[in-house]
């Protein structure tokens, strides 16, 4: 087969997707390796990419794309962990901003016991993504990820950038795109560890959520809560990839492959509702990391801290160390306030952290 006949394939699938056609797993898979190892022209591979988001993929043809991003482009690390080892990841992509939460939410978590190997990457839409957040707290992006392996094993978390587990394909592409596609929802969905069995995994609408739960069960994941969270006073497409403290949240979740569909309140977690301007991100990355270090130290104990915790309760509910989410809301709100949380983030730092510490 010559190259331009190879083209000329790609861009007859690229036609055929825009006009309707569904893939195969397989046939998915085969399309996104081609877009992961750069073996079509960068036009080709936005062509693809958006008229395949646009057509809404099925779970059938996102799960072949997450093969060929766990196959190609997902870099590995083990620790031969047995119990929970768990994640809080969102979209991003979602109408309304907040403060980085997933960060402060793994280590909060982590400080209850929770293993924790969060993954992440620079902003994709927003103010500022985990990475950016790490990294102002003083977290280097650029260390091997034999460090992040070691991090997890003694300390209990670990940090994995997308632009380090990512070899090249997805890393390539998210400093390009500035619109939704695939990747969107796939990229919280990598295993850099496959010992993870269990996440918190935001998304941007609903809708999102179910797919997420549903390629999640195809691949096997053991148990995963999808959230979607509303704002009070604002229109139902007006919400955030985590749990909300500013109105009710949606969440899709998946144990030992049964799928249930309920609602949650700030109540149900023993918390206030608080105006989203509480907990709205501030103008820059620096500024975020700001707030998060000041919850951690103990020096802001509002609305942040409880959102914060909030996050980290589901995690320890979906991995099974509480019986509900109020439970787990407690657990969390007394790693924060005993300093542990901050202490993990210290430990965090012996292994995956800077020379020298930006301040924030």
């Amino acid at each position: 087969m010559t190259h331009e006949t190879e083209l000329r394939r790609f861009g007859k699938l690229i036609s055929s997707i825009a006009s309707g056609h569904v893939m195969s797993r397989s046939e998915s898979r085969e399309a996104y390796r081609q877009v992961i190892l750069d073996l079509q022209p960068e036009l080709q591979q936005g062509a693809f990419l958006l008229a395949h988001f646009m057509r809404t993929p099925t779970v059938e043809e996102l799960s072949g794309a997450w093969d060929a991003l766990d196959l190609y482009d997902t870099a590995k690390i083990s620790v031969e962990a047995a119990g929970p080892v768990c994640d809080i990841v969102g979209t991003g992509s979602d109408p309304m901003k907040t403060l980085n939460c997933s960060t402060p939410a793994s280590l909060i978590a982590a400080a209850c016991g929770l293993r924790m190997a969060k993954k992440g990457a620079r902003l994709v839409s927003g103010v500022s993504g985990a990475s950016d957040v790490f990294e102002c707290l003083g977290i280097d992006l650029d260390l091997p990820l034999q460090r992040a392996a070691q991090a997890l094993r003694e300390a209990g978390i670990c940090y994995l950038p997308g632009e380090a587990f990512l070899k090249s394909g997805w890393s390539r592409l998210i400093r390009s795109m500035r619109f939704t596609t695939a990747f969107n929802i796939l990229g919280p969905l990598t295993r850099p560890c496959p010992e993870n069995n269990c996440a918190v995994i935001g998304a941007y609408a609903p809708a999102v959520c179910d797919r997420m739960i549903a390629i999640q069960k195809e691949i096997g994941m053991e148990a995963v809560v999808a959230p979607y969270g509303m704002v009070e006073g604002m229109a139902p497409e007006c919400g955030i990839d985590e749990y909300s403290l500013s109105g009710p949240t949606r969440v899709v979740e998946l144990r030992r492959g049964s799928v249930s569909v309920y609602e949650v309140t700030p109540e149900d977690f023993g918390m206030m509702r608080v105006p989203f301007s509480s907990i709205a991100s501030r103008a820059s990355a620096r500024e975020n990391a700001a707030v998060v270090l000041d919850v951690l130290q103990g020096r802001n104990g509002g609305a942040a801290a409880d959102f914060f915790c909030m996050n980290a309760a589901a995690a320890l509910y979906i991995a099974g160390m509480a019986p509900d989410y109020r439970s787990a809301a407690g657990m969390a709100r007394h790693a924060l306030a005993s300093g542990a949380a901050f202490r993990k983030l210290e430990e965090l730092r012996a292994f995956q952290g800077k020379e020298e510490l930006c301040p924030v």
